[in-house]
């Protein structure tokens, strides 16, 4: 189990929305890994999140793990289930179940696009797009549903082993949030899940030269 501090780092990112009437930036961290956030008026407690830098990996290894969802459960922060439940022609819908303690777990159903992918000899640029698809699949006994679930992933090279990124993203709370958790662990939490992709993007390019 986690600290508290980390804890509260998901919660608070579950506080976060995009798209809409917004107001101004604000900076939330700088260094190798620049996040900015807004209050979005239309939302309450909402805001939008975005967050850039570099990873020292190669993009092929960041676009397989992003593509993997059935293994997200077994690396990316506070995923207990990730399964993708259909393959449609314009992308995947997946499901993703979240386990904290305090509060209820939360679950999600998106549409996953791959808008970009790496050409046959890895240049290029991965951008992956995901919206929400709450309906496609009905709610769990005991497991608050997010229906406002949107971002993006956006890769460019940046040299050997090297990549810029952009992460953007909207969710909604959903259900009640105990209120000495809020405005805690914003930059904590964009942080968990970018680290856990470098992380597993380095773990893919280990398994990669083994068995060369």
């Amino acid at each position: 189990m986690r600290s508290l501090p980390g804890l509260t780092a998901l919660f608070v990112v579950l506080t976060m929305s995009g798209a809409g009437a917004a107001e101004e930036w604000e900076k939330v961290a700088g260094g190798d890994v620049a996040i900015k956030a807004r209050k979005r008026a239309d939302i309450p407690g909402g805001r939008e999140v975005w967050a850039e830098g570099h990873l020292d990996v190669s993009i092929q290894d960041v676009q397989s793990a992003l593509r993997d969802h059935e293994s997200f459960r077994h690396w990316m922060p506070y995923v207990t289930e990730s399964k993708v439940v259909s393959h449609e022609p314009d992308g995947r819908v997946t499901y993703t179940q979240l386990d904290f303690p305090i509060i209820s777990n939360r679950d999600y159903v998106l549409r996953v696009v791959d808008e970009e992918l790496l050409a046959a000899d890895g240049t290029g640029q991965f951008r992956q797009r995901w919206f929400s698809q709450g309906k496609a699949l009905p709610e769990r006994t005991g497991v608050v549903r997010l229906y406002h679930n949107e971002g993006s992933w956006h890769f460019t090279p940046a040299g050997e082993s090297r990549v810029r990124f952009v992460y953007r993203f909207t969710v909604e709370p959903g259900g009640s949030i105990p209120g000495f958790l809020a405005g805690v662990g914003q930059k904590d939490a964009v942080m968990d899940t970018v680290r856990a992709v470098e992380k597993r993007a380095r773990k893919l390019a280990t398994e990669r030269a083994s068995v060369r």
